[in-house]
């Protein structure tokens, strides 16, 4: 039990869940035959039982209890099952003080004793004592029981990769890793120099993922630098250490899109982390415009319309109305609305009356704190409290809803869609067509200034049961959507990306306005060792950015494969050939395009030739193993053990952060085809 490569134990403790498994299996049988008997004794005895009801209530709380007891041993029963699978991922041996022997703690998803109540074989990564894995290299240390606190000194800590059961490796560290690239090199690898490299990564990551001081933490990293595993690893450690007031709940990551929040949730599976709340701000600034409009563009929409060269203007004005400059036109233009927004009239009800110049008293400097659109509510509960002070009467609901109708009716309109044409008007730009609800659609280059504009007019709700933000990809969120979410959000935040992986058609530093926006509370960390891609992948990847930022980690691999193909037929047929999903430990692979077009060709004639292929667009919500077909924007933030690029248009549009991206996305091997044929298939004609 005591090796220190952890298989004896292994192969003991999935014995034992085992036999607990069908423990708790036939308890839960047992369990539910009780409660059908109970009910059953119920419905045959429920008209002669005790006048007063307390045998009725009697056989209700015994039903209760055993209904909660049948819950809880279906929960340990899915727990068991999943630890079964990976039982432990680590192992502390730590000296008591004044013993002569250390005690081995394993550390996992949750506890696992032999029986209820008994001392764990395995020890949930939350309980106390898991402390000294994740706080403490080695030496001294110490951690909080129950009786007080347990001092003493790590003498080592080991680390293991275990998969269906089956041990994949185990190494000693003196500190938690948390990358499986940096885990599966040290598992296989017993180099002194790679050994202190990865050291030095580690005591880097570490440092930002043990990060409780600081606000706002931004990580700029460049492609292949960990820096999302890092970031979720951050959560994590919080989540550890702020039990009481941090849940999982309190955290919304906003991410690219919904596969990429599915990918990272199996990221941290050791963690046992669930529910973390996810969306991209699209959605979100869908969601909030719902009333007004009844569809949105989003960013993708918008990148392939620019890749097609539909509308050139349109990303001028974009990028004109994302800017401060067009915050400024906006808060001049609601400085001149509330004039004329309004058409303030006397009131009168049952006797209470308020002539125009009292309510604009009342709008214009007693309430004038408030938003436009939620000044008025403010002005109708003034009076109605007044009312009900002097008559000493409540006024109904009925009422109020009369009295809504006639306060509401002094502005002049509330339609969002309505004052945004005004707002349009006055700055000099085009105005929305004036089109009934059901058949307004919102081009991406309005969802937010009309999202800043709805929330100046009408206030902007905090969200205050949300304690954490993490913002992925931040070199693709504007001036403007900052402003937006810093408004919204008081919390915490790491905000984390990429600047050369802008979808743009140059990199975008945020950095150089993020403290005018929010404040100098800011710590900026920049992460430049790349070492999730090969060398070869990294190196190439440096030659598109045209950039020499990157420090390498020597973890080499095939040389990049780069080629001119004559049709998307020839480029289905290198990739088959090429792809080695379930060989090699690959368990990913990606063909990445530049339009949703090409995406959808290739992906059709994969299909075609037999082979399982997934397609991922802005409609999916799972990460599949396997190959998968989907364009260079969707696959940001994703990783793939083989990346085939292919495209007919790798060098036309921004394809310099498209290839860049594209390449990125590769671990292992990367194949880069240029199409020459036509760019649209005879065949797809």
């Amino acid at each position: 039990m005591e090796n220190k490569d952890g298989t004896i134990f292994l192969e003991e403790v999935k014995e034992k869940l085992n036999s607990r498994i069908e423990e708790l299996k036939g308890n839960l049988e047992e369990g539910e035959k009780d409660i059908a008997s109970m009910q059953e004794y119920y419905w045959e005895n429920y008209t002669e039982m005790d006048e007063y009801g307390y045998e009725n209530y009697d056989n209700q709380q015994a039903l209760f209890r055993q209904a909660s007891a049948n819950e809880e041993k279906a929960k340990l029963i899915h727990r068991f099952e999943k630890m079964q699978d990976s039982p432990f991922f680590g192992r502390v041996d730590f000296l008591f003080e004044d013993e002569e022997e250390a005690e081995t703690f394993y550390i996992g998803i949750g506890n696992f004793a032999e029986k209820t109540g008994s001392v764990p074989l395995i020890y949930d990564w939350r309980a106390p004592v898991s402390g000294l894995f994740y706080d403490f290299d080695k030496g001294p240390a110490f951690y909080e029981a129950p009786g007080g606190l347990m001092e003493g000194e790590i003498e080592s800590k080991w680390q293991y990769k275990i998969q269906n059961g089956k041990m994949v490796y185990g190494f000693e560290s003196d500190m938690m890793i948390d990358d499986e690239i940096l885990k599966q090199e040290l598992g296989s690898n017993s180099d002194v120099q790679l050994k202190n490299i990865v050291r030095t990564i580690q005591k880097e990551q570490n440092a930002i993922i043990r990060n409780t001081k600081d606000k706002i933490l931004i990580i700029q990293g460049v492609a292949g630098s960990g820096k999302t595993s890092i970031a979720l690893h951050r959560i994590a450690y919080l989540l550890y250490h702020d039990r009481k007031n941090l849940k999982s709940s309190n955290i919304l990551i906003l991410s690219p899109n919904s596969v990429f929040a599915d990918y990272i949730s199996h990221i941290l599976p050791e963690l046992g982390e669930e529910n973390i709340q996810e969306m991209s701000f699209d959605i979100f600034a869908y969601k909030e415009l719902k009333g007004t409009v009844v569809d949105c563009e989003d960013r993708f929409h918008q990148i392939e319309k620019r890749m097609e060269r539909k509308d050139p203007a349109a990303e001028q004005r974009n990028r004109e109305k994302q800017s401060a400059h067009f915050i400024g036109l906006v808060e001049g233009f609601l400085v001149e609305l509330e004039d004329r927004l309004m058409d303030i009239r006397d009131i009168e009800f049952k006797g209470l009356k308020k002539t125009e110049q009292e309510l604009i008293e009342l709008f214009y400097f007693k309430f004038q704190h408030l938003p436009v659109l939620a000044r008025m509510e403010a002005v109708m509960e003034h009076f109605i409290d007044e009312y009900e002070t002097l008559y000493q009467k409540d006024v109904t609901e009925e009422e109020k809803e009369l009295l809504s109708e006639q306060f509401m009716k002094m502005y002049v309109t509330r339609d969002l869609y309505e004052i945004y044409n005004w707002l349009m008007e006055d700055a000099g730009y085009l105005t929305l067509p004036g089109v009934p609800y059901e058949r307004r659609i919102l081009a991406y280059e309005d969802v937010y200034p009309m999202l800043y504009l709805k929330h100046r007019l009408d206030g902007t709700k905090a969200r205050n049961n949300i304690k954490h933000l993490v913002i992925d990809e931040m070199q693709d969120y504007s001036y403007l959507q900052y402003v937006i979410l810093e408004g919204m959000f008081s919390c915490k935040m790491t905000i984390l990306g990429d600047k050369a992986q802008t979808i743009d058609h140059e990199s975008q530093d945020v950095m150089k306005f993020l403290p005018k926006i929010f404040g100098k509370n800011i710590r900026k960390i920049v992460m430049n060792k790349s070492y999730r891609n090969t060398v070869e992948i990294a190196r190439y990847a440096e030659q598109i950015a045209g950039s020499s930022e990157m420090e390498l980690f020597e973890r080499h691999g095939k040389s990049v494969t780069e080629g001119n193909l004559a049709s998307f037929d020839e480029a289905v047929a290198c990739v088959l050939r090429d792809i080695h999903i379930g060989e090699e430990e690959f368990e990913t692979a990606a063909v990445i395009t530049m339009t949703e077009w090409e995406a959808k060709v290739l992906y059709r004639k994969i299909q075609e030739s037999g082979t399982e292929v997934s397609y991922i667009d802005r409609d999916s919500t799972s990460f599949k193993k396997g190959l998968s077909v989907t364009t260079f924007y969707m696959a940001k933030g994703l990783e793939f053990d083989q990346v085939f690029g292919v495209s007919q248009m790798w060098n036309a549009g921004f394809s310099g952060q498209a290839k860049y991206i594209c390449a990125t996305r590769a671990l292992h091997e990367l194949y880069m085809y240029e199409i020459s044929e036509d760019k649209r298939e005879k065949s797809e004609k």
